[in-house]
């Protein structure tokens, strides 16, 4: 057994669970991370899982750093939870040397997961499920329960915090919450029995979180809809992104009634597949309703065709698009940046679309409700990239801002006093020099402001025309409008200290790239930073590669799309954008940041062996 060090790590590790999907261990190990959360240390839990609905390997990830790291730390785990036999031997390689292993020793444990480097707390949790319980269904759901008592005891957490928190999670069925309070003393007992309590790892108390909460990137987006006076959600379900619109059905349906008739002031419309999905929404915004749609990378493959027609016909719509891995189904389960081109440029045709990339639960719900003034601003599709990483695991965040006086922007829409005032509408018509025209909706005067829609060229009054200067003079101007946006798009974050290198990252990459640069900072390399927050891009952006000698370009796809964006749009020089990628479906981690930064300047890292890409 290894020697234990004279200084434990006290809040500052990782530990993973390893289970069987679909035997109920999720909301055991949320359990764990949120008494962690509850004890003031900031938690990163992540769920990995495989893409069906029972039986294969499934594993949840917590990262517990009163640091405040919260990308997922690669290189091995401090503490490994294995109760899957499936999976057992590549859990116990994954074992930092030092580290933990805990599993059910009701069995005698193989010999082949047998390392000298590690210690093994065996919990015979099989023995004591079956003594206390005679359902088969109660033994698998406890049997989570009991080892989440047994990790209270070894690590040193304050049982008090878990039983209140089951407490509240069963406060609508209190006769579940003694047997769960039971299950958890159980293991605590056992494992205080048996082993030496605490182990060298160690959470204690902190005061570290301050009004930061704990929630999904998915359901901060459906409350960014709610918030920003969403009233039709059109969609079609896939993964990830299939919690958005179930999170703003379920909010809808709690602030959506109507006080006197009680009647629903929304609508939710799961469509047969998702180009229809598009369609509707773009219908609704047509009509005057703020409508949108949840997507991950096949969908927004299908909306394109709808994409190009509301980008042509000017007409307000917004996308979420939880990214996860492609092509074609790629890893339906795996997290990826992997969309940036296709939602830019989406659709056939000389297209350019509006893209906003949060990082933060936060950014989600901010970004999400300034889409919907954002698109009918610039009547046009705004697309928000978010992540599997970021969508469907539960985040740190500060608190989400809600403000009932918020005002909303409907941009330029014609009432019949306006309409009254002038000789003739013509929808496409920029009189005001700013290329983006008026619009009406349907039933505002009985007599002007009709006209007819359609995805083939027309003139300024929206009549159909064939002429090349017709069709040449609105596409410059929806080209024109496209290089304005950023007037209203939110600005880059930029840190910058004048360094000759610098990094531009965006998304769900903020946390590695912060730890990363914090740690190249330590070992004596400084690096400047800024996060795209939006395309088109502001002019900082360029300015910040203009005065860098190199800049790295961090992203989670395979071909460095962002890269591929920033040339295309800033004609910058493709030499001086050094592409760093990771693609593997993993969420990118620190160490992937400075090994791929090391190995484009041609320095070994000695500390980091990572699987990451670095090309310029």
């Amino acid at each position: 057994m290894p020697e234990a060090s004279s200084t434990p790590p006290v809040n500052e590790f990782v530990i993973k669970f390893a289970n069987v999907n679909g035997s109920g261990s999720a909301s055991a190990n949320t359990l764990f991370a949120k008494s962690i959360y509850r004890m003031g240390i900031p938690v990163a839990p992540r769920n990995i899982f495989p893409s069906n609905i029972q039986g294969l390997p499934t594993w949840y990830e917590v990262r517990v750093s009163e640091k405040g790291y919260l990308a997922k730390r690669a290189g091995g785990v401090n503490l490994m939870v294995s109760v899957n036999p499936q999976s057992m031997l590549d859990d116990v390689n994954e074992v930092l040397p030092g580290g933990y292993f805990f599993y059910d020793d009701t069995s005698p444990l193989d010999i082949r997961y047998i390392r000298r480097d590690i210690t093994y707390i065996g919990i015979p949790l099989t023995d004591i499920t079956n003594r206390e319980y005679s359902d088969a269904r109660l033994r698998q759901l406890f049997k989570n329960v009991i080892y989440i008592g047994a990790l209270a005891a070894l690590l040193d957490m304050d049982i008090t915090v878990i039983e209140q928190l089951i407490a509240e999670q069963f406060a609508r069925k209190e006769k579940l919450i003694e047997p769960n309070c039971k299950a958890l003393r159980l293991g605590y007992d056992e494992a205080k029995a048996r082993h030496t309590c605490p182990i060298n790892l160690r959470i204690e108390k902190r005061d570290l979180i301050g009004d930061q909460i704990m929630v999904t990137g998915n359901t901060a987006c459906a409350l960014g809809a709610l918030y920003a006076g969403a009233t039709v959600a059109a969609w079609y379900p896939i993964t990830p992104s299939t919690s958005v619109v179930e999170a703003f059905e379920k909010y809808a349906s709690q602030h959506r009634i109507d006080p006197e008739t009680k009647s629903k002031n929304y609508v939710v419309i799961q469509a047969e597949d998702e180009l229809a999905a598009m369609g509707m929404v773009i219908g609704a915004g047509w009509n005057g309703a703020r409508a949108f749609t949840a997507t991950s990378g096949p969908g927004v493959s299908l909306m394109t065709e709808f994409l190009g027609l509301a980008y042509f016909a000017e007409v307000p719509a917004v996308l979420i698009d939880v990214q996860r891995t492609g092509p074609s189904t790629g890893m339906p389960t795996r997290t990826q940046q992997s969309d940036v081109t296709s939602a830019v440029y989406a659709s056939h045709g000389d297209t350019r679309q509006v893209c906003l990339f949060p990082s933060t639960p936060k950014e989600c719900f901010e970004l999400t409700a300034d889409a919907f003034d954002l698109a009918e601003r610039l009547q046009t599709p705004i697309i928000i990239l978010t992540d599997l990483d970021i969508g469907m695991n539960e985040c740190l965040s500060d608190p989400l801002q809600w403000d009932d006086n918020r005002d909303y922007d409907r941009g330029k829409v014609m009432d019949a006093e306006g309409l009254d005032a002038i000789e003739r509408f013509g929808r496409y018509h920029d009189v005001d020099g700013d290329n983006i025209p008026w619009r009406t909706l349907p039933g505002t005067h009985p007599e002007k402001g009709a006209f007819f829609t359609r995805g083939t060229s027309r003139d300024e009054f929206a009549i159909y025309s064939e002429k090349g200067a017709d069709y040449q003079k609105n596409m410059e101007r929806l080209l024109a409008k496209w290089q304005s946006a950023p007037e209203y798009l939110p600005k880059p974050e930029v840190n910058s200290s004048q360094q000759a290198m610098g990094i531009i990252h965006y998304g769900t990459s903020a946390c590695a790239v912060e730890e990363a640069i914090e740690s190249l900072h330590s070992d004596g390399m400084t690096l400047d930073s800024l996060r795209i927050r939006a395309v088109p891009f502001h002019t900082n952006v360029s300015e910040f590669i203009d005065t860098h000698e190199k800049i790295f370009v961090v992203e989670q796809n395979r071909d460095g799309q962002m890269r591929s964006v920033l040339i295309n749009e800033l004609n910058c020089s493709p030499e001086k954008l050094v592409s760093v990628v990771h693609y593997n479906g993993d969420p990118i981690s620190a160490g992937n940041v400075i090994d791929g930064i090391l190995r484009a300047l041609g320095q070994v890292d000695t500390k980091n062996n990572h699987s990451t890409g670095a090309a310029s």
